[in-house]
């Protein structure tokens, strides 16, 4: 299992990104797949997940109406549009798959990692 995610970088609040995290070595379709984040001196936390077996995408509170995650399946590749950006969004991202057993959004649930993308967003 190989992730990669890119399209960090440095915006000023109220701007946009899009992370993109491109996952080789699974069958796509059988993997839950989720943006975590992890701020310095924070621990890491869940973002939003998308779930193609459950048909099924969720959002943390912090992040809702303001992100968006979606997927290319032809691509294998599952995106992070944030919008609305704010400082409180500076982290590093990460994009994790597994089959997770009970919160989606727990970092502990998943076992395969990308290498991670700075965001840094400026007042």
């Amino acid at each position: 299992v190989q992730l990669v995610e890119s399209g960090g970088g440095l915006v000023q609040a109220g701007g946009s990104l899009r992370l993109s995290c491109a996952a080789s070595g699974f069958t796509f379709d059988d993997y839950a797949i989720g943006w975590f984040r992890q701020a310095p001196g924070k621990e890491r936390e869940g973002v939003s997940y998308i779930s193609r077996s459950r048909g099924s995408t969720y959002y943390a509170d912090s992040v809702k109406g303001r992100f968006t995650i979606s997927s290319d399946n032809a691509k294998n590749t599952v995106y992070l549009q944030m919008n609305s950006l704010k400082p409180e969004d500076t982290a590093v991202y990460y994009c994790a798959a597994d089959r997770p057993q009970f919160e989606y959004l727990n970092p502990d649930e998943y076992d395969y990692w990308g290498q991670g993308t700075q965001v840094i967003v400026s007042s």
